[in-house]
């Protein structure tokens, strides 16, 4: 795929995926990371945090848009979205506030395989998601790629509860997970980096677990 590897050396080159001196315990990983990063305790709950509202979206309604600096944008309702090819795939999830629970079983759209339906111009560099929530939050491109990013609708066999996003969700396991946007209703394609929610308010721009990364400096 060219847009795969138009970014292959620089996904290989990400801290998660290159680090020499990872902080951090546990067997390694399946990216090659420590399995619990610095100053994470794992949990076997999965705690619930937004921003005060959880937004109610039934599947008729849904919508997830892509555009921006792309050659195609899209539309999708949940019927075309879900008609897309699927990825299963279990990853960790490590949340800012000290929790990761590890393990979990996902199933969705990796965004690089809706990145591939939209044609990212060349001068695309990051991506801007957006929630029903009014959340946002940003990407560099070499993050947003990875196979492992995917936009998520079932968890355990089960559609996505509401409270942890639901009906879709970002993850990105690899990162600190407000790096996913809960509740997602579009995807923006940018030529520049631009601050979403929490990074404006003071969190890391970068967001890398095994670096202790949760704070701008």
């Amino acid at each position: 795929m060219k847009l795969k590897a138009r970014f292959q050396d620089k996904i290989k080159e990400t801290p998660s995926l290159s680090d020499n001196a990872p902080k951090g315990t546990g067997e390694i990983n399946r990216h090659g990371m420590p399995g619990i990063p610095i100053g994470q305790t794992v949990t076997g709950k999965w705690p619930v945090l937004d921003l005060g509202y959880q937004p109610n979206i039934s599947l008729d309604r849904w919508r997830l848009i892509i555009d921006g600096a792309v050659e195609n944008s899209l539309r999708l309702t949940w019927k075309e979205f879900i008609a897309l090819p699927q990825t299963k795939d279990t990853s960790d999830f490590h949340c800012v506030t000290t929790w990761s629970k590890l393990n979990m079983h996902w199933k969705g759209v990796s965004l690089l395989d809706l990145a591939a339906l939209v044609h990212p111009v060349e001068a695309a560099t990051h991506i801007m998601c957006y929630g029903y929530d009014t959340y946002t939050t940003n990407l560099s491109l070499e993050e947003a790629l990875k196979p492992d990013v995917l936009l998520v609708h079932t968890y355990d066999g089960q559609p996505l509860p509401k409270e942890h996003g639901g009906p879709v969700r970002m993850i990105t396991p690899q990162l600190y997970a407000w790096k996913g946007s809960k509740w997602i209703k579009r995807i923006e394609f940018l030529t520049e980096d631009k601050l979403g929610f929490w990074e404006d308010r003071g969190y890391s721009n970068t967001a890398y677990p095994w670096r202790n990364d949760r704070y701008s400096d």
